[in-house]
Protein backbone atom coordinates (compact mmCIF):
# COMPACT_ATOMS: atom_id res chain seq x y z
CA UNK A 1 0.00 0.00 0.00
CA UNK A 2 2.69 2.20 0.96
CA UNK A 3 4.59 1.48 -2.63
CA UNK A 4 0.94 2.57 -4.27
CA UNK A 5 0.31 5.54 -2.56
CA UNK A 6 3.99 7.12 -2.49
CA UNK A 7 3.91 6.19 -6.67
CA UNK A 8 0.45 7.32 -7.28
CA UNK A 9 1.99 10.87 -5.60
CA UNK A 10 4.67 10.97 -8.09
CA UNK A 11 3.00 10.21 -11.20
CA UNK A 12 0.44 12.78 -10.83
CA UNK A 13 2.94 15.10 -10.49
CA UNK A 14 4.82 14.04 -13.30
CA UNK A 15 1.99 14.26 -15.45
CA UNK A 16 1.27 17.47 -14.38
CA UNK A 17 4.64 18.71 -15.08
CA UNK A 18 4.55 17.69 -18.72
CA UNK A 19 1.77 19.24 -19.25
CA UNK A 20 3.10 22.53 -17.69
CA UNK A 21 5.82 22.11 -19.74
CA UNK A 22 3.21 21.89 -23.04
CA UNK A 23 1.12 25.19 -21.08
CA UNK A 24 4.31 27.20 -21.57
CA UNK A 25 4.45 26.71 -25.65
CA UNK A 26 0.98 27.98 -25.95
CA UNK A 27 0.58 31.00 -28.30
CA UNK A 28 3.98 30.26 -30.13
CA UNK A 29 2.93 28.53 -32.92
CA UNK A 30 4.35 24.90 -33.87
CA UNK A 31 7.06 25.65 -31.35
CA UNK A 32 9.34 28.23 -33.80
CA UNK A 33 12.36 27.35 -34.93
CA UNK A 34 15.84 26.38 -33.36
CA UNK A 35 16.25 29.69 -31.15
CA UNK A 36 12.47 29.36 -29.98
CA UNK A 37 13.30 25.82 -28.97
CA UNK A 38 16.86 26.03 -27.37
CA UNK A 39 17.00 29.34 -26.12
CA UNK A 40 13.15 30.50 -25.05
CA UNK A 41 13.37 32.72 -28.21
CA UNK A 42 15.48 35.19 -26.07
CA UNK A 43 12.37 36.32 -24.03
CA UNK A 44 12.11 34.77 -20.53
CA UNK A 45 12.09 37.48 -17.78
CA UNK A 46 13.90 37.43 -14.43
CA UNK A 47 11.48 35.45 -12.93
CA UNK A 48 11.79 32.46 -15.31
CA UNK A 49 15.61 33.02 -16.23
CA UNK A 50 16.05 32.83 -12.15
CA UNK A 51 14.53 29.74 -11.55
CA UNK A 52 15.82 28.17 -14.49
CA UNK A 53 19.72 29.03 -13.75
CA UNK A 54 18.98 27.94 -9.79
CA UNK A 55 17.99 24.54 -11.62
CA UNK A 56 21.92 24.14 -12.24
CA UNK A 57 22.51 24.23 -8.77
CA UNK A 58 19.66 22.01 -7.75
CA UNK A 59 19.25 18.77 -9.62
CA UNK A 60 19.14 15.51 -8.39
CA UNK A 61 22.53 16.36 -6.77
CA UNK A 62 21.67 18.58 -4.36
CA UNK A 63 19.00 15.48 -2.67
CA UNK A 64 21.51 12.69 -3.25
CA UNK A 65 24.88 13.63 -4.15
CA UNK A 66 25.59 16.36 -1.62
CA UNK A 67 23.70 13.81 1.47
CA UNK A 68 26.13 10.97 -0.18
CA UNK A 69 29.38 12.78 -0.02
CA UNK A 70 28.70 14.50 3.23
CA UNK A 71 27.81 10.94 4.70
CA UNK A 72 31.30 9.42 2.99
CA UNK A 73 33.17 12.31 3.71
CA UNK A 74 31.61 15.23 5.74
CA UNK A 75 33.19 18.90 5.32
CA UNK A 76 35.21 18.48 1.72
CA UNK A 77 31.11 18.30 -0.03
CA UNK A 78 31.42 22.41 0.82
CA UNK A 79 33.12 22.79 -2.17
CA UNK A 80 29.99 22.95 -3.47
CA UNK A 81 28.42 26.26 -2.21
CA UNK A 82 32.04 27.41 -2.30
CA UNK A 83 32.16 27.48 -5.82
CA UNK A 84 28.51 28.32 -7.35
CA UNK A 85 28.85 31.36 -4.94
CA UNK A 86 31.80 32.20 -6.23
CA UNK A 87 30.60 31.40 -9.73
CA UNK A 88 27.53 33.54 -9.50
CA UNK A 89 29.80 36.71 -8.95
CA UNK A 90 32.50 35.83 -11.81
CA UNK A 91 28.52 35.54 -13.82
CA UNK A 92 27.45 38.81 -13.36
CA UNK A 93 30.34 39.63 -15.32
CA UNK A 94 30.71 36.91 -18.16
CA UNK A 95 26.96 36.67 -18.56
CA UNK A 96 26.00 39.72 -19.92
CA UNK A 97 29.35 39.62 -22.11
CA UNK A 98 28.29 36.20 -23.77
CA UNK A 99 24.22 37.71 -23.76
CA UNK A 100 25.67 40.87 -25.66
CA UNK A 101 28.07 38.44 -28.17
CA UNK A 102 24.95 36.03 -29.21
CA UNK A 103 22.20 38.29 -29.72
CA UNK A 104 24.60 40.91 -32.33
CA UNK A 105 25.80 37.84 -34.05
CA UNK A 106 22.53 35.22 -33.63
CA UNK A 107 24.20 32.92 -32.29
CA UNK A 108 22.24 30.07 -29.93
CA UNK A 109 25.18 28.25 -27.71
CA UNK A 110 28.73 28.06 -27.21
CA UNK A 111 29.62 26.00 -30.43
CA UNK A 112 28.30 29.09 -32.55
CA UNK A 113 30.65 31.27 -30.57
CA UNK A 114 33.55 29.66 -30.97
CA UNK A 115 32.88 28.66 -34.74
CA UNK A 116 32.14 33.06 -35.01
CA UNK A 117 35.40 34.31 -32.90
CA UNK A 118 38.03 31.98 -34.86
CA UNK A 119 36.17 32.31 -38.44
CA UNK A 120 36.19 28.20 -39.04
CA UNK A 121 32.31 26.29 -38.82
CA UNK A 122 34.04 23.18 -38.49
CA UNK A 123 35.53 23.99 -34.99
CA UNK A 124 32.23 24.46 -33.62
CA UNK A 125 31.90 20.66 -34.68
CA UNK A 126 34.62 19.65 -32.66
CA UNK A 127 33.71 21.71 -29.71
CA UNK A 128 30.43 20.09 -30.10
CA UNK A 129 31.68 16.85 -29.88
CA UNK A 130 34.13 17.51 -27.08
CA UNK A 131 31.36 19.09 -24.60
CA UNK A 132 28.96 16.21 -25.56
CA UNK A 133 31.42 13.72 -24.58
CA UNK A 134 31.84 15.74 -20.63
CA UNK A 135 28.27 16.19 -20.55
CA UNK A 136 27.12 12.85 -20.72
CA UNK A 137 28.14 12.11 -17.43
CA UNK A 138 25.91 14.86 -16.16
CA UNK A 139 23.05 12.90 -17.76
CA UNK A 140 23.81 10.03 -16.54
CA UNK A 141 23.97 11.97 -13.12
CA UNK A 142 20.23 13.06 -13.22
CA UNK A 143 19.16 9.76 -14.71
CA UNK A 144 21.03 7.66 -11.59
CA UNK A 145 19.15 10.44 -9.55
CA UNK A 146 16.03 10.06 -10.44
CA UNK A 147 16.41 6.31 -10.89
CA UNK A 148 17.30 6.00 -7.21
CA UNK A 149 14.64 8.26 -6.45
CA UNK A 150 11.98 6.63 -7.82
CA UNK A 151 12.71 3.11 -6.85
CA UNK A 152 13.29 4.16 -2.77
CA UNK A 153 9.69 5.79 -2.79
CA UNK A 154 8.58 2.63 -4.53
CA UNK A 155 9.90 0.76 -1.39
CA UNK A 156 11.68 -1.40 -3.73
CA UNK A 157 8.37 -2.28 -6.11
CA UNK A 158 10.46 -0.42 -8.86
CA UNK A 159 13.65 -1.97 -9.67
CA UNK A 160 16.46 0.65 -10.51
CA UNK A 161 17.04 -0.24 -13.90
CA UNK A 162 13.47 0.08 -14.88
CA UNK A 163 13.15 3.41 -13.25
CA UNK A 164 16.68 4.13 -14.60
CA UNK A 165 14.76 4.02 -18.26
CA UNK A 166 11.58 5.53 -17.01
CA UNK A 167 13.90 8.81 -16.20
CA UNK A 168 15.33 8.79 -19.48
CA UNK A 169 11.65 8.65 -21.43
CA UNK A 170 9.75 11.07 -19.36
CA UNK A 171 13.07 13.45 -19.38
CA UNK A 172 13.65 12.84 -23.60
CA UNK A 173 9.88 13.24 -24.36
CA UNK A 174 9.51 16.63 -22.16
CA UNK A 175 12.44 18.43 -23.69
CA UNK A 176 11.81 17.47 -27.22
CA UNK A 177 8.38 19.04 -26.99
CA UNK A 178 8.77 21.41 -24.67
CA UNK A 179 12.56 22.97 -24.91
CA UNK A 180 13.89 25.46 -22.73
CA UNK A 181 10.62 27.61 -22.45
CA UNK A 182 8.88 24.58 -20.95
CA UNK A 183 11.54 23.58 -18.79
CA UNK A 184 11.72 26.98 -17.21
CA UNK A 185 7.74 26.92 -16.55
CA UNK A 186 8.46 23.91 -14.83
CA UNK A 187 11.83 24.70 -12.58
CA UNK A 188 8.96 26.86 -10.96
CA UNK A 189 6.67 24.06 -9.32
CA UNK A 190 10.13 22.71 -9.19
CA UNK A 191 11.55 25.16 -6.93
CA UNK A 192 8.23 25.39 -4.74
CA UNK A 193 8.58 21.74 -3.73
CA UNK A 194 12.47 21.96 -3.14
CA UNK A 195 11.93 25.10 -1.12
CA UNK A 196 8.65 23.45 0.78
CA UNK A 197 10.00 19.91 0.84
CA UNK A 198 14.27 20.45 1.90
CA UNK A 199 12.57 23.43 5.28
CA UNK A 200 10.05 20.74 6.50
CA UNK A 201 13.55 18.10 6.57
CA UNK A 202 15.83 21.06 7.85
CA UNK A 203 13.48 20.86 10.83
CA UNK A 204 11.90 17.46 10.63
CA UNK A 205 14.82 14.92 10.91
CA UNK A 206 16.99 16.40 13.99
CA UNK A 207 13.93 16.45 15.48
CA UNK A 208 12.66 13.41 15.35
CA UNK A 209 16.44 11.30 15.55
CA UNK A 210 18.09 13.46 17.99
CA UNK A 211 15.76 15.70 19.80
CA UNK A 212 16.95 19.04 17.92
CA UNK A 213 20.02 20.42 16.78
CA UNK A 214 21.85 20.90 19.82
CA UNK A 215 22.13 16.89 20.84
CA UNK A 216 22.60 16.28 16.93
CA UNK A 217 25.97 18.91 16.67
CA UNK A 218 27.19 17.18 20.30
CA UNK A 219 26.71 13.72 19.13
CA UNK A 220 28.61 14.77 15.77
CA UNK A 221 31.77 17.09 17.77
CA UNK A 222 31.74 13.89 19.92
CA UNK A 223 31.58 10.58 17.77
CA UNK A 224 32.50 11.80 13.94
CA UNK A 225 35.00 14.66 14.45
CA UNK A 226 36.65 13.63 11.50
CA UNK A 227 33.61 14.55 9.05
CA UNK A 228 33.59 18.11 10.58
CA UNK A 229 37.33 19.29 9.10
CA UNK A 230 39.41 18.67 5.49
CA UNK A 231 40.20 16.36 4.59
CA UNK A 232 37.24 14.94 5.81
CA UNK A 233 36.60 11.37 6.86
CA UNK A 234 39.31 9.14 5.91
CA UNK A 235 42.17 11.84 5.87
CA UNK A 236 44.49 12.76 3.66
CA UNK A 237 47.55 10.22 3.49
CA UNK A 238 47.93 7.09 1.81
CA UNK A 239 44.90 5.34 0.76
CA UNK A 240 42.71 7.99 2.39
CA UNK A 241 40.58 10.88 0.52
CA UNK A 242 43.09 13.47 -0.67
CA UNK A 243 40.24 15.92 -0.40
CA UNK A 244 42.21 18.57 1.82
CA UNK A 245 42.51 22.12 1.34
CA UNK A 246 44.39 22.27 -1.96
CA UNK A 247 41.30 20.09 -3.37
CA UNK A 248 38.89 22.26 -1.49
CA UNK A 249 40.73 25.52 -3.07
CA UNK A 250 41.52 23.93 -6.77
CA UNK A 251 38.31 22.53 -7.24
CA UNK A 252 36.49 25.61 -6.13
CA UNK A 253 38.46 27.83 -8.52
CA UNK A 254 38.26 25.66 -11.09
CA UNK A 255 34.23 24.90 -11.10
CA UNK A 256 33.51 28.82 -9.91
CA UNK A 257 35.15 29.61 -13.70
CA UNK A 258 34.12 26.67 -15.71
CA UNK A 259 29.83 26.90 -13.92
CA UNK A 260 30.01 30.17 -16.17
CA UNK A 261 31.09 28.77 -19.97
CA UNK A 262 28.87 25.40 -19.08
CA UNK A 263 26.94 24.88 -21.93
CA UNK A 264 23.83 25.16 -19.93
CA UNK A 265 24.40 28.24 -18.00
CA UNK A 266 25.20 29.75 -21.40
CA UNK A 267 21.64 28.39 -22.46
CA UNK A 268 20.23 30.03 -19.42
CA UNK A 269 22.27 33.40 -19.99
CA UNK A 270 21.10 33.19 -24.22
CA UNK A 271 17.32 32.93 -22.90
CA UNK A 272 17.58 35.97 -21.32
CA UNK A 273 15.30 39.16 -22.07
CA UNK A 274 18.12 41.74 -21.29
CA UNK A 275 21.80 41.74 -19.69
CA UNK A 276 19.74 43.34 -16.10
CA UNK A 277 18.08 39.86 -15.80
CA UNK A 278 21.36 38.57 -15.43
CA UNK A 279 23.03 40.97 -13.00
CA UNK A 280 20.01 41.02 -11.08
CA UNK A 281 20.25 36.98 -11.17
CA UNK A 282 23.50 37.14 -10.30
CA UNK A 283 22.89 39.19 -7.21
CA UNK A 284 19.61 37.31 -5.80
CA UNK A 285 21.22 33.33 -6.43
CA UNK A 286 23.57 32.63 -4.50
CA UNK A 287 21.02 33.91 -1.13
CA UNK A 288 19.54 30.65 -2.64
CA UNK A 289 22.93 28.16 -1.78
CA UNK A 290 21.91 28.16 1.74
CA UNK A 291 19.51 25.62 1.26
CA UNK A 292 22.16 23.26 -0.10
CA UNK A 293 23.09 22.83 3.47
CA UNK A 294 20.32 21.12 4.76
CA UNK A 295 21.25 17.98 2.37
CA UNK A 296 24.69 18.23 3.56
CA UNK A 297 23.13 18.04 6.91
CA UNK A 298 21.00 15.23 6.60
CA UNK A 299 24.20 13.07 5.06
CA UNK A 300 25.37 13.68 8.68
CA UNK A 301 22.42 12.74 10.20
CA UNK A 302 22.57 9.34 8.33
CA UNK A 303 25.77 8.19 9.95
CA UNK A 304 23.96 7.40 13.02
CA UNK A 305 20.47 6.43 11.45
CA UNK A 306 21.42 4.13 8.27
CA UNK A 307 25.33 3.00 9.21
CA UNK A 308 27.11 0.80 6.62
CA UNK A 309 26.52 2.06 3.63
CA UNK A 310 29.30 2.19 0.65
CA UNK A 311 29.96 3.61 -2.83
CA UNK A 312 26.94 4.79 -4.72
CA UNK A 313 24.69 3.49 -1.61
CA UNK A 314 25.83 6.60 -0.01
CA UNK A 315 23.64 8.71 -2.50
CA UNK A 316 20.74 6.74 -0.50
CA UNK A 317 21.24 8.58 2.81
CA UNK A 318 18.44 11.05 2.37
CA UNK A 319 15.98 8.85 1.37
CA UNK A 320 16.29 6.13 3.84
CA UNK A 321 16.02 9.00 6.53
CA UNK A 322 12.66 10.06 4.57
CA UNK A 323 11.00 6.25 4.00
CA UNK A 324 12.30 5.41 7.54
CA UNK A 325 9.77 8.31 9.17
CA UNK A 326 7.44 9.61 7.39
CA UNK A 327 4.15 8.70 5.37
CA UNK A 328 4.23 7.20 2.01
CA UNK A 329 2.24 10.30 0.54
CA UNK A 330 5.21 12.59 2.14
CA UNK A 331 7.79 10.29 0.83
CA UNK A 332 6.17 10.52 -2.87
CA UNK A 333 5.79 14.87 -2.41
CA UNK A 334 9.65 14.77 -1.08
CA UNK A 335 10.55 12.14 -4.27
CA UNK A 336 8.45 14.58 -6.60
CA UNK A 337 11.01 17.30 -5.59
CA UNK A 338 13.66 15.44 -6.10
CA UNK A 339 12.31 13.79 -9.17
CA UNK A 340 12.07 17.44 -10.92
CA UNK A 341 15.27 18.43 -9.73
CA UNK A 342 16.66 15.54 -12.33
CA UNK A 343 14.14 16.79 -15.15
CA UNK A 344 14.91 19.85 -15.50
CA UNK A 345 18.23 19.91 -15.46
CA UNK A 346 18.74 16.39 -17.26
CA UNK A 347 16.03 18.69 -19.56
CA UNK A 348 18.54 21.34 -20.70
CA UNK A 349 21.39 19.65 -20.90
CA UNK A 350 19.67 17.27 -23.20
CA UNK A 351 18.76 20.30 -25.07
CA UNK A 352 21.85 21.65 -24.84
CA UNK A 353 23.19 18.78 -26.61
CA UNK A 354 20.94 18.51 -29.04
CA UNK A 355 21.26 22.62 -30.02
CA UNK A 356 24.93 22.07 -30.40
CA UNK A 357 24.90 19.20 -32.63
CA UNK A 358 21.99 20.59 -34.71
CA UNK A 359 23.76 24.06 -35.19
CA UNK A 360 27.26 23.43 -35.20
CA UNK A 361 27.62 19.49 -36.93
CA UNK A 362 24.80 18.36 -38.48
CA UNK A 363 24.19 22.17 -39.90
CA UNK A 364 27.28 21.16 -42.16
CA UNK A 365 25.86 18.57 -44.14
CA UNK A 366 23.28 20.17 -46.84
CA UNK A 367 20.29 18.02 -46.43
CA UNK A 368 20.27 18.85 -42.93
CA UNK A 369 21.41 22.62 -42.73
CA UNK A 370 17.27 23.72 -43.23
CA UNK A 371 16.14 21.22 -40.60
CA UNK A 372 18.95 22.59 -37.48
CA UNK A 373 15.43 22.10 -35.23
CA UNK A 374 14.14 18.49 -36.12
CA UNK A 375 17.70 17.18 -36.37
CA UNK A 376 18.46 18.37 -32.85
CA UNK A 377 15.62 16.89 -31.51
CA UNK A 378 16.65 13.75 -32.84
CA UNK A 379 20.17 14.27 -31.11
CA UNK A 380 18.44 14.92 -28.08
CA UNK A 381 17.44 11.14 -27.64
CA UNK A 382 20.25 9.72 -28.82
CA UNK A 383 22.22 11.13 -26.26
CA UNK A 384 19.74 10.51 -23.73
CA UNK A 385 20.03 6.69 -24.99
CA UNK A 386 24.05 6.69 -24.40
CA UNK A 387 23.66 8.67 -20.67
CA UNK A 388 20.97 5.55 -20.11
CA UNK A 389 23.51 3.03 -21.53
CA UNK A 390 26.37 4.23 -19.22
CA UNK A 391 23.88 4.50 -16.34
CA UNK A 392 23.62 0.42 -16.85
CA UNK A 393 27.04 -0.07 -17.64
CA UNK A 394 29.43 2.36 -15.52
CA UNK A 395 27.94 3.08 -12.69
CA UNK A 396 29.99 5.67 -10.44
CA UNK A 397 28.48 7.94 -7.55
CA UNK A 398 27.29 11.08 -8.57
CA UNK A 399 29.76 13.77 -6.88
CA UNK A 400 31.94 11.56 -8.95
CA UNK A 401 30.41 12.14 -12.19
CA UNK A 402 29.82 15.86 -11.27
CA UNK A 403 33.57 16.67 -11.32
CA UNK A 404 34.57 14.58 -13.95
CA UNK A 405 31.88 16.73 -16.28
CA UNK A 406 33.61 20.37 -15.15
CA UNK A 407 37.07 19.26 -15.18
CA UNK A 408 36.90 17.94 -18.98
CA UNK A 409 34.34 21.22 -19.73
CA UNK A 410 37.40 23.57 -18.19
CA UNK A 411 39.71 22.90 -20.87
CA UNK A 412 37.10 25.38 -23.18
CA UNK A 413 38.21 27.89 -21.16
CA UNK A 414 40.84 29.59 -22.86
CA UNK A 415 38.91 28.76 -26.55
CA UNK A 416 35.20 30.28 -25.23
CA UNK A 417 36.58 32.88 -22.54
CA UNK A 418 39.82 34.22 -23.05
CA UNK A 419 39.82 34.30 -26.41
CA UNK A 420 35.91 36.71 -26.23
CA UNK A 421 38.25 39.23 -24.68
CA UNK A 422 42.13 39.00 -26.23
CA UNK A 423 42.02 39.28 -29.66
CA UNK A 424 45.53 38.17 -29.87
CA UNK A 425 44.62 34.38 -28.88
CA UNK A 426 45.31 32.84 -32.19
CA UNK A 427 43.26 29.70 -33.57
CA UNK A 428 46.65 27.45 -33.62
CA UNK A 429 47.37 28.48 -29.97
CA UNK A 430 43.55 27.49 -28.50
CA UNK A 431 43.24 24.72 -30.72
CA UNK A 432 46.75 22.94 -29.37
CA UNK A 433 45.73 24.45 -26.17
CA UNK A 434 42.57 22.43 -26.07
CA UNK A 435 44.21 19.27 -27.20
CA UNK A 436 46.99 19.44 -24.44
CA UNK A 437 44.34 20.06 -21.70
CA UNK A 438 41.66 17.24 -22.53
CA UNK A 439 45.08 14.55 -23.43
CA UNK A 440 46.26 15.32 -19.62
CA UNK A 441 42.65 15.41 -17.87
CA UNK A 442 41.87 12.25 -19.49
CA UNK A 443 45.03 10.45 -18.91
CA UNK A 444 45.27 11.90 -14.62
CA UNK A 445 41.10 10.51 -14.58
CA UNK A 446 41.22 7.27 -15.81
CA UNK A 447 44.96 6.60 -14.33
CA UNK A 448 43.19 7.12 -10.67
CA UNK A 449 45.56 10.44 -10.37
CA UNK A 450 42.77 12.70 -9.36
CA UNK A 451 43.88 15.06 -7.15
CA UNK A 452 47.10 14.74 -8.55
CA UNK A 453 49.33 16.10 -5.15
CA UNK A 454 45.90 17.12 -3.89
CA UNK A 455 45.36 19.18 -6.55
CA UNK A 456 42.17 19.01 -8.58
CA UNK A 457 43.40 17.27 -11.84
CA UNK A 458 40.95 19.62 -14.15
CA UNK A 459 43.23 22.24 -12.94
CA UNK A 460 46.13 20.84 -13.84
CA UNK A 461 44.92 20.37 -17.05
CA UNK A 462 44.12 23.77 -17.47
CA UNK A 463 47.36 24.94 -16.80
CA UNK A 464 49.01 22.79 -19.02
CA UNK A 465 46.14 24.17 -21.70
CA UNK A 466 47.14 27.95 -20.95
CA UNK A 467 51.00 27.15 -21.00
CA UNK A 468 50.79 25.59 -24.58
CA UNK A 469 47.79 28.06 -25.65
CA UNK A 470 49.79 31.18 -25.17
CA UNK A 471 53.14 29.68 -25.81
CA UNK A 472 51.89 28.50 -29.16
CA UNK A 473 49.98 31.87 -29.82
CA UNK A 474 53.86 33.86 -29.21
CA UNK A 475 55.43 32.32 -30.90
CA UNK A 476 53.68 31.66 -33.73
CA UNK A 477 52.28 34.20 -36.55
CA UNK A 478 49.15 36.12 -36.30
CA UNK A 479 45.48 35.22 -37.58
CA UNK A 480 45.01 36.64 -40.29
CA UNK A 481 41.33 38.04 -39.66
CA UNK A 482 40.32 41.77 -41.43
CA UNK A 483 37.20 42.06 -38.86
CA UNK A 484 37.27 44.71 -36.33
CA UNK A 485 37.42 44.11 -32.55
CA UNK A 486 33.70 44.39 -32.49
CA UNK A 487 32.64 42.07 -34.64
CA UNK A 488 35.04 39.25 -32.70
CA UNK A 489 35.48 40.59 -29.29
CA UNK A 490 32.77 40.08 -26.63
CA UNK A 491 31.93 43.07 -24.27
CA UNK A 492 29.19 44.29 -21.58
CA UNK A 493 26.17 45.20 -23.71
CA UNK A 494 24.79 48.02 -20.88
CA UNK A 495 22.31 50.39 -23.14
CA UNK A 496 21.89 48.29 -25.55
CA UNK A 497 18.82 46.41 -24.32
CA UNK A 498 16.55 49.26 -25.25
CA UNK A 499 18.07 50.55 -28.66
CA UNK A 500 15.93 49.77 -31.61
CA UNK A 501 18.94 49.96 -34.04
CA UNK A 502 20.74 47.08 -31.85
CA UNK A 503 17.88 45.26 -32.61
CA UNK A 504 17.64 45.59 -36.11
CA UNK A 505 21.49 44.84 -36.04
CA UNK A 506 21.16 41.70 -34.29
CA UNK A 507 17.88 40.44 -36.98
CA UNK A 508 19.99 41.24 -39.51
CA UNK A 509 23.19 39.60 -38.38
CA UNK A 510 20.73 36.18 -37.44
CA UNK A 511 19.30 36.16 -40.82
CA UNK A 512 22.42 36.45 -42.59
CA UNK A 513 24.50 34.01 -40.07
CA UNK A 514 25.18 30.29 -41.27
CA UNK A 515 27.32 28.25 -39.39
Amino acid sequence: MNAVVATSVFAVFMVAAVALGLLALRGRGKGGGLAEWSVGGRSLGPVFIWVLMAGEGYTSFSYLGAAGWGYNYGAPVLYVVAYMSCGYAIGYVVGPMLWGYARRHGLVGITDMVAHRFGRPWLGAVVAVLATVFLLPYIQLQITGMGVVLSVISYGAVSLNWAYFVAFAVTTGFVVVSGLRGSAWVSVLKDILVIATLGFLAFYVPLHYFDGYGPFLDRLVTEKSDWLTLPGHGGGGSGGSGLGELWFISTTFLNSLTVVIFPTTVAGYLGARNADALRRNAMYLPAYNVLLFVPMLLGLAALFVVPGLAGAESNLALFKLVVDSLPAWAVGVIGVAAGLSSIVPMAVFMLVIGTMWGRSVLSLLPRLAERQKSAAQVVVVVAGGLALLLTYTAPNTLVRLSLISYEGMAQLLPMVLLALVWRRLTFRGAFSGLIVGVAVVCVLVFSGNDPLGGVNAGLVALAANLAVALAVTFAGPRDADPRPDAEVLAHDPVGEEGDPSAVARAARSASDHRV
